[in-house]
């Protein structure tokens, strides 16, 4: 069976004509539904009595979760190739409808043709497809994951001292976001109730949308989008190439047999895409682990060579998350990673390349536009590395210079003895990591990469896994939640400037100003700045409410007065001041805001008429 499933503001349908010769005998009326989850039901060959109760019962969960109780259940074919006879079809779908489940249940007449108009909600589990197969069991789980679930973690809070609190007797009357994070990860609970305001601004500004027709997880990028992961991949990059990283590049999936995967799949928690080719069982890789690792075992390397560093950008790494985590970006099952590891000889070598990366990580994250009272940090370790490093730790949590969770094992569990991340905590109250770096003293040894010391003597590496960002979608989720909240705060939303698809916006109060407005841009875009010209047929009113719309920071209206000035007449969205500026001054400013940050052309047409309209 394979269903879409559909939150509607309201659905319209009338019967047309009979379209097989079993359709059902009805006298064909038209029929309005408002506030109704809509399903539209292919029941395919094999489907049965079994069949329809476990789709009437995930249909349903997932009406409880949007709140709605009725439900309309459409007949629709052409969901599937492999379609049940029509008696059989009638059959499961009168089963189906006969669940009740709570719900108010109508089903629209099988077997007619029928027009319809239909208008579906705009939040992210308004829309929703899932395939049921007769005999289908639930998604495995790996022995790994099943162990997973059983760790016990030992919580606490250090404080910039170095003291560890018991984490009930704490007082976060002035670390709220730390208790909202403590909180999230005890109960580690990572679905959603909700979207989550950045989800609304991504579609309003033309940044990413769900791709209906991939898995869910899987996003569209628009134009503005694009620009935005474009630079922010270039910034990151940069970064980690003048700490010294070298740029590889690496498969995408992987044989699951491979000696090294069997062993790490057996070890640990992983849920992956599966793909089978020419007898192969091959997997999509959830980061660049893998691909560094083989290529660092074929490396002929001595000590003299440590501590190696590998990056990759990964478009895509792909994880199979659980589907009611899935909202926005925020969490994805395709995403972007910077993904740094670093080959060390020692513990000694390991811990002072973990120092570097994590005041690499804070440089990047203060560079995308965040400070550190924009997340909280979570540190993770085993008893035994903590007893035996705790200056290190302590001098982590010394450089944040807040309290930060802490999650502590007995045993070791992980192939890493010590991890940090820097946590945004959301509108909803939930928690997303971004930076991280991790000690791992498992996997040289896994994928048998080797050094000889300086004994001559062949060693496996301690490893470190380091992302100096986060997800780049993820980052654009931080920055748009972010703004969503200075808006709530009564201040101007905006983007970083450096990451404004529009900087500047220029608007002829008439069409005769227009071929100096074009000059005016001209010079403007000369100068590495992005800049657009609103030359439709549209009142300035309208146009200026655009561009702050589009939260364009400079806007220029150029009239009689502007065009004969000396000086231009700029608003600043940012500030609500009107500037009296030269073209060099604006420059400036705009340069000074932006130094040191990268650029890329506008990737859209200059000229505002010329855009197509999104529709999201």
């Amino acid at each position: 069976m394979r269903i879409l499933q559909l939150h509607c503001d309201y659905i319209e349908f009338t019967p047309v004509k009979k379209e097989i010769k079993s359709a059902e005998e009805i006298e064909p009326k038209s029929k309005r539904l408002d506030e109704v989850v809509v399903a539209f039901v292919a029941v395919e060959d094999g489907d049965n009595s079994d069949v329809a109760k476990r789709a009437m019962n995930e249909i349903s969960e997932s009406m409880k979760k949007i709140g709605c109780s009725k439900l309309l259940l459409y007949p629709y074919a052409h969901l599937s190739s492999k379609l049940a006879s029509p008696s059989t079809a009638l059959s499961v779908l009168k089963e189906m409808e006969m669940q009740g489940n709570g719900l108010e249940i109508q089903r629209a007449p099988f077997g007619w043709t029928k027009s319809y108009k239909i208008q579906v909600k705009g939040h992210p589990l308004a829309e929703h497809s899932k395939t049921i197969s007769a005999g289908e069991e639930k998604e495995s789980t790996s022995e790994a994951l099943k162990a997973e679930s059983k760790i016990q973690s030992f919580w606490h809070i250090m404080t910039t001292d170095g003291k560890m609190h018991d984490i009930d007797k704490f007082n976060f009357a002035k670390h709220q976001s730390l208790e909202v994070l403590a909180k999230y990860e005890a109960a580690k609970k990572r679905s959603v109730d909700e979207p989550p305001p950045h989800v609304k601004l991504m579609k309003k500004l033309a940044i990413a949308d769900y791709e209906p027709a991939s898995d869910a997880g899987n996003m569209r990028f628009f134009p503005n989008g694009r620009l935005i992961k474009s630079l922010i991949e270039r910034y990151v990059t940069e970064k980690v190439v003048e700490y010294g990283g070298f740029e590889v590049e690496t498969p995408i999936m992987y044989d699951s047999h491979h000696p090294s995967m069997e062993s790490y799949f057996n070890r640990f928690p992983a849920r992956q895409y599966n793909v089978n080719s020419e007898g192969k069982q091959l997997f999509l890789r959830f980061a660049a682990c893998f691909g560094q690792f083989l290529m660092a075992k074929d490396f002929q390397m001595s000590y003299r060579n440590l501590p190696l560093r590998l990056y990759e950008l990964t478009r895509y790494s792909f994880r199979r998350e659980q589907s009611g985590e899935l909202v926005g970006l925020r969490r994805l099952r395709a995403f972007t990673m910077p993904d740094c590891h670093a080959m060390c000889k020692d513990m000694e070598q390991a811990k002072e390349e973990f120092r570097k990366r994590f005041d690499l990580s804070r440089q990047v994250i203060k560079g995308l536009g965040l400070d550190e009272a924009d997340f909280e940090m979570a540190i993770r370790f085993t008893e035994e590395f903590y007893n035996e490093n705790k200056d290190l730790i302590e001098e982590l949590v010394s450089k944040i210079g807040k309290p930060v969770l802490v999650e502590m094992w007995k045993d070791r569990f992980f192939y890493f003895v010590l991890k940090w991340e820097f946590n945004y905590v959301d509108n909803l109250g939930k928690a997303s990591a971004l930076s991280t770096d991790q000690i791992d003293v498992e996997n040289g040894k896994r994928y048998n990469i080797e050094f000889i010391d300086e004994t001559n003597k062949p060693q496996n590496p301690i490893i470190l896994h380091n992302s100096p960002s986060g997800a780049v979608e993820r980052v654009i989720y931080v920055l748009l939640e972010k703004a969503a909240k200075d808006q709530r705060e009564g201040r101007k939303p905006g983007l970083p400037l450096w990451l404004a698809p529009t900087q500047v916006r220029v608007i002829p109060v008439k069409p005769e100003f227009l071929d100096y407005c074009e000059k005016l841009t001209e010079k403007i875009s000369q100068q590495d700045i992005r800049v657009d010209l609103d030359d439709r047929n549209e009142s300035v009113g309208k146009s200026i409410r655009d561009a702050e719309t589009d939260w364009i920071r400079y806007i220029i209206v150029i009239g009689e007065k502007e065009a004969n000035a000396a000086k231009l007449s700029i608003r600043d969205r940012k500030t609500g001041a009107v500037k009296e500026l030269t073209t060099d001054e604006l420059v400036r400013e705009i340069k000074k805001e932006t130094r040191g940050m990268p650029f890329l052309k506008m990737n859209m047409s200059r000229y505002v008429s010329k855009r197509p309209q999104i529709m999201v």
